[in-house]
């Protein structure tokens, strides 16, 4: 019999495959590792370069409490209970909670639901990082024009001061709540991915006479009737 033809590069009945091109490259297992290391660093370069805009902020909405000059670079306070410093701090926690969702739920979707805890580091050290600038570039903002202020107006007069953090454990609120959202999206994400396994459909139901052995088309059997009695026979009432 003649051979049916075999299309060009086709390798015949016990005869070796094609061999590879000399010019292919071959997969590398650690291409996947660079790649989580590459998102992790940009998630904690993002979210560092998100606190110095919190910083900024903080700087905007932060009250200030009022001064008058005592003497030549001296300052005091015009009311000592003034609420300007807890007011400062509270701006200063809400602006960490905001941040630590932004930064948590954009780290889970950029980062963590593909890279797992790599990504997560990322967004914990990132987060971290943006607390300090938050606070470094609130705290700086202005500050040479105060010195400058309190260092030249007379005696008598007034002057907002700088801004100062005081409730120093608030630079944690970032960090915390950002490990608390991106946590608990992929918490959710995986508790989704569970029931989805666990839930399987159910086999159908049999058919009602499937598995007795008649054959398409023939005629059913009375449920009353058995072999060898009478109207047994089937079509027969």
């Amino acid at each position: 019999m003649s051979e049916l033809p075999q299309p060009p590069g086709a390798a015949r009945p016990g005869e070796a495959g094609p061999s590879q091109p000399p010019d292919a490259i071959p997969a590398r297992p650690f291409d996947a590792s660079r790649a989580a290391v590459g998102v992790s660093l940009a998630i904690a370069a993002g979210t560092a370069l998100l606190g110095l805009a919190a910083g900024y902020c903080w700087s905007l909405v932060a009250p200030r409490a009022l001064l008058v000059i005592v003497s030549h670079g001296q300052a005091g306070l015009v009311q000592t209970e003034t609420s300007a410093f807890i007011a400062a701090d509270a701006a200063f926690c809400l602006i960490m909670v905001a941040g630590g969702v932004v930064s948590g739920v954009l780290g889970y979707q950029l980062g963590v639901r593909r890279y797992g805890p790599l990504a997560m580091a990322g967004v914990l050290a990132g987060a971290l990082a943006a607390a300090f600038l938050a606070r470094w570039v609130g705290e700086q903002s202005g500050l040479a024009t105060f010195h400058h202020l309190l260092a030249t107006l007379p005696v008598d007069a007034r002057l907002h001061g700088s801004l100062t953090l005081r409730a120093g454990p608030a630079i944690a609120l970032w960090p915390l709540t950002a490990g608390l959202v991106a946590g608990g999206m992929e918490a959710w994400a995986t508790r989704g991915r569970r029931r989805g396994r666990v839930r399987q459909p159910l086999p159908a139901a049999p058919a009602p006479g499937a598995g007795q052995g008649w054959p398409p088309g023939s005629p059913t059997r009375r449920p009353d009737s058995a072999p060898g009695m009478p109207g047994s026979q089937p079509g027969l009432d």
